[in-house]
Formats: C-alpha cells, sequence, structure tokens
C-alpha cells in the first residue's frame, strides 16, 4: 500500500479510557456496596452505564474502534488473574461462594484472609495487585467478563476492540505465591498459561471480535534473552491460532527497544506503539527493523499520561514518517487514559489563559480524531486546529507564570555543600538519641490519621462559605486534639498531628506554592476507588509562606512526646502532578527541593525536633530502563538531600516510601541521608528488611507490620511476628515500629484496634530483648 492509500486508512483510536464517570459514580457505588447500602444489582448497573456513556462519548468524538475489557471495579490486572482462574488458595472459597464479593477480598482482604500484595504498575501512580503463582498454579479461562463488555458494545452498533492485559507481561508482573520457594519464575508457567489464552481468544472471536488488544508494557524494561525468547514462542503460538480475532500487541510508557524486532516478525496482524516522552525512540528504532510491511501500526502520538495539549504539527510529523513502515497507520494516545482526568472543560476555576493549555481524556480523544482526520484528508482539512493549537503552544512559552527570574536565579546559586548535612550519620544519630530519649523498637505511624466524614464537610462547607475560617480552623484544633490524645492513651513514642486540615499529600501544598494549579475535578485512580486530584505543575515554584508550622507547632504544645512535623518530597510533588514538559525535570526537583528546604527550616525553627519528608515516589519515578536511572537517581536524591540539608544535627530527618519495588534503589535510599526510613513491608512479609541488611544499610528503619490498605485489624501476635522477622534483619537499636502508611483511608474503630495491637506487640518484643524489662 502506498502512503497516500494508508493516510487515507487512519483511523482514531485510544487504548483506554478513564473508568469512575463524571462525578465518580463508580467509586460511590463500590463503597456504597462495601459498607451494603447498595445491592450487587445496582452497583452492575451503574458500572454499565459508565461503560456505555464511555463508549458512546468516544464514538460521538469521531473515535473509530473504541476498546473494551479496560473497565474494571478494582484493578484489571486483578481482573486478568480472575480471567485465567489464578485465583489464590486462600481465596478459592469466597470467590466459589460469591464471585463479587470474593473478587473484593481478593483486592481488599477480609479479617481472616489477607489480601494480594498491591504495586506500582510500571513508574506510574496507579497500583496493580499482585498475582500470585507457583509450580502447582493450574490456569483456567474465565471470558464472561471481556465477552460481555464486547457485546455491550456491538450491542450499541460500534466497532470494539477488547484489551486484555498480554500473557508474557502478566506472567512478569507475578511473584511467587506464599510458600512458594524464593527462586521460582512465574514465566516458566508461560506454556500452561497460552492455551487458556487462546480460549479466550476464541470466546471473543466467537463474540464478534476482529481485533484484540494484547498489552505487553513489560517488554519496554531491559529484557533477557530468556524473556525475549519466551515473548517470540507466545506469540508464535498465539498467532498460529486458527480460531481467533486478529491481534494488536501494544507497549507504552518507553520504546520497546530490544523487543521490537521480536514482535515485529512475530505472526500478528498488527503493533501499538507510543512515540511520546521517552518513547520516542521507537520511530528509528522501528525504521531499523524494516517498519512493519504488511501490518497496522497503531501510532500513540498523544501523551496519555500528562495534560498538557499535543504538538499537532510535531506529532503529523511522526505519524507522516510512519507511513511508509506500515500497510496501515492509526492514531491513538500513547497508553490509555486512565491516567489523566476525564474533562477539562469542567474547570472552571482556571485561568482561560492557562485552560487553553490543558488537555484531559476528552480533550486528548478530540486531539487523536483531529490528527488522524489531518493525517487522512491532509493539512489543509484541519486548518484552523492547527492554527489554534500554534497559539495555545506559543501563550505557554512566553507565560510569566513559566518563567520566574528570582526562582531560576536561586536554583542556580545552589552548590554542592547545600545538599549536605554539617555531620555524618553515625556522630548525628548520637545527638538525636540523647535528644529525643525513645526507647528501643520506637512506635509511630505514617502521618495521616481518619479523614472522617465530618472533617470532608467541614472542608466543603468552608469552600461554599457556609462557615467561617475561625469555625473551620477550630473544627482543625478539635482533630488534633482528639489524635495526639489518642496517641498518648496507645502508647505510640513519636506522634503526629494527623494532618486533618490537608485534602491531599500533594495537593495541600500544591495550592500553597506558586507555579502549581488545583483542579476542581481532575480525579485519577490511584487504585481501586482511593482517586486523587493531581496538581497541575505549570511553572516556576516558590513558598510564599509556612505552610505546616502553625498547626505542627499546635500538636506539639499539647504533647510532651515529640511531633513529626510532615511534608511531602520534591520527586513525590513531581511525580504525582502533572509535571511541567517544557523543562528537565531535574530543574523543576530543584526548584521544588528549594520551596520545601524553606519549610524544613522554619519547622526547626519552631521547636520541631523530628521532621518526616515523605518519598513515596522515589521508586516508582525511576526509568523503566537502566540506561536512564544513574542521571534520575542522582538529581532526585540530590533534590531530597537539598530539602533537608540545613538542619541541625540533632534534628531527625524522616522519609517513607511504600508500594514500590525497592530492591532497584537501595543505594538511593542510602544516598538520601535520611537518619530513619519507613517502608512497607506488611504485604510483603518483611522482603524489604532482609534487602536492605544485605545492602548493608546503616540507618534507622521502620518496615511496616500493618497493611492500610485492607480493612482488616492485624491481631498483636500477627505484628509480633512481623517485628520478629524484621529483628531478624535489622538490630533493634535501629528497628521503628510503625503502619505500612498513613492513615487517611481507614475509619477510627479500625485504626485504633490496630495501633493500640501495633503497640502492645512492639512492647513485647522490647521486653524480651536481652537487657530490658517489659
Amino acid at each position: 500500500m502506498t502512503s497516500t492509500s494508508a493516510a487515507a486508512a487512519a483511523r482514531a483510536t485510544v487504548h483506554g479510557y478513564p473508568r469512575q464517570g463524571p462525578n465518580r459514580e463508580l467509586k460511590k457505588a463500590i463503597e456504597g456496596y462495601w459498607r451494603g447500602r447498595v445491592g450487587a444489582d445496582a452497583l452492575r448497573a451503574t458500572a454499565a452505564g459508565l461503560r456505555r456513556d464511555n463508549w458512546r462519548q468516544l464514538a460521538e468524538a469521531g473515535v473509530h474502534e473504541v476498546p473494551t475489557g479496560d473497565f474494571s471495579y478494582y484493578d484489571h490486572v486483578l481482573d486478568t488473574s480472575v480471567m485465567v482462574g489464578a485465583v489464590p488458595d486462600r481465596h478459592r472459597a469466597a470467590v466459589a461462594d460469591d464471585a463479587l464479593d470474593g473478587y473484593f477480598a481478593m483486592a481488599r482482604g477480609t479479617q481472616e484472609v489477607a489480601p494480594l500484595e498491591m504495586t506500582k504498575w510500571f513508574d506510574t501512580n496507579y497500583h496493580y495487585l499482585v498475582p500470585e503463582l507457583g509450580p502447582d498454579t493450574v490456569f483456567a479461562p474465565d471470558s464472561a467478563k471481556q465477552v460481555a463488555e464486547l457485546t455491550e458494545a456491538l450491542g450499541l452498533g460500534l466497532t470494539a476492540r477488547p484489551v486484555l492485559v498480554g500473557p508474557v507481561t502478566y506472567l512478569l508482573l507475578a511473584k511467587p505465591a506464599p510458600g512458594v520457594a524464593a527462586g521460582f519464575d512465574p514465566l516458566t508457567l508461560l506454556d500452561r498459561l497460552l492455551p487458556v489464552y487462546a480460549e479466550v481468544l476464541a470466546d471473543l472471536r466467537a463474540a464478534g471480535a476482529n481485533w484484540v488488544q494484547l498489552d505487553e508494557p513489560a517488554l519496554v524494561q531491559d529484557r533477557s534473552p530468556a524473556v525475549l525468547n519466551a515473548t517470540a514462542r507466545a506469540y508464535r503460538d498465539l498467532g498460529a491460532l486458527v480460531d481467533r480475532p486478529q491481534l494488536l500487541v501494544a507497549s507504552y510508557f518507553d520504546r520497546l527497544g530490544e523487543a521490537l524486532p521480536v514482535l515485529a516478525k512475530a505472526p500478528v496482524e498488527g503493533l501499538a506503539l507510543d512515540f511520546t516522552g521517552a518513547a520516542a525512540g521507537n520511530l528509528g528504532e522501528l525504521a531499523a527493523v524494516g517498519g512493519l510491511p504488511g501490518k497496522r501500526l497503531v501510532a500513540g502520538v498523544v501523551d496519555g499520561r500528562n495534560v498538557w495539549i499535543n504538538d499537532f504539527e510535531k506529532s503529523l510529523a511522526t505519524v507522516g514518517t510512519l507511513l511508509g513502515l506500515a500497510e496501515r497507520v492509526d492514531v491513538s494516545t500513547s497508553c490509555s487514559l486512565l491516567h489523566v482526568p476525564l474533562d477539562a472543560a469542567a474547570e472552571r476555576d482556571i485561568d482561560p489563559q492557562i485552560a487553553r493549555w490543558l488537555a484531559f481524556a476528552r480533550q486528548k480523544t478530540a486531539e487523536v480524531v483531529t490528527l488522524a482526520r489531518g493525517l487522512g484528508q491532509g493539512t489543509g482539512a484541519i486548518a484552523a486546529e492547527l492554527a489554534a493549537n500554534r497559539a495555545d503552544l506559543a501563550s505557554r512559552t512566553h507565560s510569566a507564570l513559566t518563567h520566574d527570574p528570582a526562582v531560576r536565579a536561586r536554583a542556580a546559586a545552589v552548590t554542592d555543600a547545600d545538599g549536605r548535612r554539617s555531620q555524618p550519620y553515625a556522630e548525628r544519630t548520637a545527638a538525636q538519641r540523647a535528644h529525643l530519649g525513645l526507647p528501643l523498637l520506637p512506635t509511630t505511624t505514617i502521618g495521616s490519621f481518619p479523614q472522617t466524614a465530618e472533617l470532608r464537610t467541614a472542608r466543603a462547607d468552608l469552600r461554599a462559605g457556609r462557615i467561617g475560617t475561625a469555625g473551620y480552623e477550630e473544627r482543625i484544633a478539635a482533630e488534633i486534639r482528639e489524635v495526639l490524645a489518642f496517641q498518648e492513651k496507645a502508647g505510640l513514642d513519636v506522634l503526629v498531628h494527623g494532618e486533618p486540615e490537608r485534602n491531599d499529600m500533594v495537593q495541600y501544598f500544591a495550592e500553597q506554592l506558586t507555579g502549581y494549579l488545583a483542579t476542581r475535578h481532575g480525579w485519577v485512580q490511584s487504585y481501586g476507588t482511593r482517586y486523587v486530584r493531581p496538581p497541575v505543575l505549570a511553572g516556576d515554584i516558590s513558598r510564599p509562606e509556612p505552610m505546616t508550622v502553625r498547626w505542627t507547632t499546635y500538636a506539639q504544645s499539647l504533647t510532651d512526646r515529640p511531633v513529626k512535623g510532615m511534608l511531602t518530597g520534591p520527586v513525590t510533588m513531581l511525580a504525582w502532578s502533572f509535571v511541567r514538559d517544557d523543562q528537565p525535570l531535574s530543574d523543576t526537583a530543584r526548584q521544588v527541593a528549594l520551596a520545601l528546604r524553606d519549610e524544613v527550616n522554619d519547622l526547626e525553627a519552631a521547636g520541631t525536633s523530628v521532621i518526616q519528608v515523605d518519598e513515596p515516589a522515589l521508586r516508582e519515578t525511576l526509568p523503566l530502563r537502566a540506561a536512564g536511572r544513574a542521571a534520575y537517581l542522582a538529581w532526585a536524591t540530590e533534590a531530597f538531600r537539598l530539602t533537608t540539608g540545613g538542619v541541625r544535627p540533632d534534628t531527625q530527618i524522616h522519609t517513607h516510601m511504600c508500594y514500590a519495588e525497592f530492591g532497584d534503589i537501595l543505594r538511593a535510599i542510602d544516598d538520601l541521608d535520611a537518619d530513619v526510613i519507613s517502608l512497607e513491608a506488611a504485604r510483603s512479609h518483611m522482603q524489604v528488611a532482609g534487602e536492605l541488611a544485605t545492602a548493608g544499610y546503616p540507618r534507622e528503619v521502620g518496615p511496616g507490620v500493618y497493611d492500610i490498605h485492607s480493612p482488616r485489624v492485624p491481631g498483636a501476635d500477627e505484628a509480633t511476628a512481623l517485628l520478629r522477622k524484621g529483628l531478624e534483619a535489622i538490630p533493634a537499636e535501629r528497628l521503628w515500629v510503625n503502619p505500612d502508611c498513613g492513615l487517611k483511608t481507614r475509619g477510627w474503630p479500625e485504626v485504633r484496634a490496630a495501633l493500640e495491637n501495633l503497640v502492645a506487640a512492639a512492647r513485647e518484643v522490647r521486653g524480651s530483648l536481652p537487657g530490658t524489662a517489659s
């Protein structure tokens, strides 16, 4: 096919769409179901209505092929585990008794049964449920969900493409089930899994699927020859099936690299490639392998992960180059639009000039359609759109918001000494122990306490003008008093004020820093029914006035025990925002670090002796390929040290990380030079404690003994067992006792019980140590 005919065949599509609905209807229905206020049929009806609305919006916007199967009650990887029958033994009875309740039990756990482990989806802030597999795993196909959703879309008269997690990525995301030897490689189950995929594909074909998309994002990471050979075998076998739809293998988040020739040669009908950001290298690599003759290429030229408008001329140049490299070129987003909010038009409070720079899911869909039209009909067909796009891009480039000379001059003047504590850790720790006087195995929490309905109502009342500032602040003060009183009674050693005034650990700070924009409706799924509103980092950053000092010092006035000051670190401020794409991330990180440094210094000057700077996103922002990691970790750890480097030796700096694979960044954790780090460990059974010990980590560590992402309350015996396991790796003088993460999403009854059990466990283990008394 010539380039002209390839252009004429161009169509618009997307990989996936936000699930929650314009007013988070799915979240409300699911949480209502959990509380017994919404029946199963009503929940299913709400979900069906949201799917229908999404597909119709896509079709009406001009999308020619809508995705199905990407919708989920909790997580698409968990859906895949159900599809292939990989239900852990401990959940089988619950699933057999009631499939929906069993599904949620796998996701959240019950009081009797632990949930699946949860971790980050590649380098995003979305969390997936980790499959648990072993040599005895028996797979069995269950295509009911995928077939039903395809049938729904076809019933609306739409062209639909089911989207599934591919078999190789599914196995690469899995871990050995509890009790299985650590050396077990789930990829050895590939030959057992492929027949299950074959049956699902046959079922989808019988239901009317012409194309099925198999997502293989794990292949954009550095992969061994064994993994590449397994990939070749998987798609050789699936491609050889007689009774199957056409197969579109998709990757995103980075370039395919050494996996590209493997997939290009595979007997599948198409590839979907990301051509944005770090994945832009796919263009040259695709040309180097000779393109995709006779195949379909879905070109991801609209960024599905960030909120800035597309550069139409740049994208058209990219797809124009691609026309000669495939039989058919379609236009798409780089990945699922799950990672961006639904509709920028709903943001009425953002300056209209700045709003022109933003594109959420609906706007990105329109961009894809415009580019497909320009590709198929020529640029004359989109002349007006091109002119408006050029004007909007120029408006952003020349805005005073994006360039503050004072901020840039301060960042340029930073020296290496600004990012170093005045004394090494060995000397600091002695000063801190003398100053704080804490026992062995000190107990603390990560920072937040339950955000009750009353707190959310008070915040809404303040915004709506139903209460004044004085009334709102008294409500916050009362909550802090309650939180402090409980912690003292429970026996915690280092206290927190509970963060009742904070709406979100990033948004709260973003609203007080210059250069950030806050949204009203920009909700994005983090996990399950947990949605966040990432702020938009649009310009140069500074801190006009203190942000946390008032409430931290108020809390300290209520107790003789140390109260931690709580801040969100610079890398997490970037990772959990929609960050500007018009300058290097390292430059933006330095600006944020300097703003936070001012806050740290003010907290210390106000008498705060323990300051926690959370960096849960340090691991998730790690480049997917090893070649880019050293440079990233250098500026990321520098930003943390710049934030914390100005305090006295006897001020104890904590940091916190959660729900990530920490083994890849152990040296970087050391380079942070924090005095204490708390880490998620409950679901992963203290794995990180052993990893830190093996790496020779010399500082204090708090591996979590309470999984706060589950409603179950761990007993004191369970916390004790985890704590003793932690002591096998970390000596008592360097071990802290704490939950995995903040308590914001939990209810007070479970928090009280769990923390009382945590303190009891610490006291029991402390009393059993040589030279101590219970």
